[in-house]
């Protein structure tokens, strides 16, 4: 265990409710195989920590966007199958074969680098090829898709790639009944029976998300995809809550506050003194604002638990802080905000802030910055290690 961390901000992650929100994910998808999905430093979870869980509970498979997320798994000494997807011209294709990744590829272009690469490193190239089956951004157009099936076929002939994949993504998978679900199934399992027909034999086929997965089982084939399932959040409210869907949030946000103050009625707080304040009362500041994540667009809105008792952020969120009302009460400095959590002890929760922000909860999690430490605990109490990512 390393030093504590600093007690200004912390996001605690609990690693017990990320193992037992894999479990519940599995269990929706009991035939499929299950990648977790890490991108983004596991939706700003802290990536290695997650990957080690998520393989703890059961997951199989690993995902990130970019080969550089995949590359510093690699790095880190995690195994077995990692995914990457988000492919520019000239990316480290060389060093993404020779690490053994699972390479997205969604044009002739980038099956050209991919087999060129693996010419070089003298060894064959795992790649998954994607269709767009109606989101419209990477993937494959059905136009093309004979002509990449072909040549990834060709490829395959001459040594230089394995087609380990076939796959697709929803576009609304997390609004129950929107047309496009079906129609997507529909042009994927057209698109996987003209990619086998030309000969190619993958080892997955894979299209559902974090929604699909709870409650789509035509979806699932050979691997299901979670996101941001994975860190206990529903993916849509239409679905349900977290705890409606059986999830447990993983993140809990919280500061320390900074300074207590009385203040006489009629005081502005915060840029623009968009809150002034309706009689005496103290205030809170809470250290944390824009740069480490917390959404301006909250300003005014924002909920945080201090002292037993939901407060708002009083006035405009600013780079580094902001101030909360406490209408008279007096908690000690050092007392902590907390700004969202799994919900247990009355605390807001990413979707609260989602909510309040006018976003997503995806966002509320994915945005939290590297100034705020990450500090892994298994059960919200007994912190087993701490790390500054």
């Amino acid at each position: 265990m390393t030093e504590t961390a600093p007690a200004r901000a912390r996001a605690e992650i609990d690693l017990a409710a990320l193992r037992a929100n894999v479990r519940t994910l599995r269990a929706q998808a009991p035939t499929a195989a299950l990648m977790a999905v890490v991108k983004s430093d596991a939706y700003g979870h802290g990536a290695v920590p997650c990957a080690r869980a998520a393989l703890d509970a059961g997951a199989t498979w690993l995902g990130t966007a970019t080969p550089e997320e995949a590359l510093a798994l690699r790095a880190a000494g995690l195994q077995g199958r990692i995914m990457c997807w988000l492919w520019t011209p000239g990316g480290p294709w060389r060093e993404a074969v020779e690490a053994d990744l699972d390479l997205g590829i969604s044009g002739l272009w980038a099956l050209r680098e991919a087999a060129e690469a693996a010419r070089a490193a003298g060894r064959t190239a795992r790649v998954q090829l994607k269709a767009d089956t109606g989101l419209g951004r990477n993937g494959c157009q059905p136009a093309d898709w004979a002509e990449l099936v072909a040549e990834a076929r060709r490829a395959e002939t001459e040594g230089l790639v394995t087609v380990t994949g076939l796959w697709s993504h929803f576009a609304c998978a997390d609004e129950p009944g929107h047309p496009s679900i079906q129609a997507q199934l529909t042009l994927f399992r057209e698109m996987l029976a003209q990619a086998e027909g030309a000969g190619l034999r993958p080892e997955v086929r894979h299209i559902a998300n974090s929604p699909a997965t709870l409650t789509l089982p035509e979806s699932h084939f050979d691997l299901v995809r979670t996101g941001i399932a994975t860190y206990g959040i529903s993916p849509s409210p239409e679905l349900g809550t977290a705890g409606d869907l059986g999830l447990r949030p993983v993140m809990t946000l919280w500061a320390s506050l900074a300074l207590v103050k009385h203040v006489p009625a009629g005081h502005g707080v915060s840029y623009g003194h968009h809150y002034v304040t309706a009689g005496d009362t103290t205030l809170g500041l809470v250290p944390v604002g824009y740069a480490d994540g917390i959404p301006r667009h909250a300003s005014g809105t924002g909920p945080v638990l201090v002292g037993g008792k939901w407060r708002t952020v009083a006035g405009r969120v600013a780079m580094d802080q902001f101030a909360v009302d406490l209408g008279g009460d007096e908690p000690p400095v050092g007392e902590r905000a907390v700004l969202f959590g799994p919900g247990d002890h009355g605390e807001p929760t990413a979707e609260d802030w989602a909510r309040a922000a006018g976003t997503i909860a995806y966002e509320i999690v994915t945005r939290i910055g590297t100034r705020v430490p990450r500090v892994y605990v298994d059960d919200m109490h007994d912190v087993d290690n701490y790390v500054n990512e």
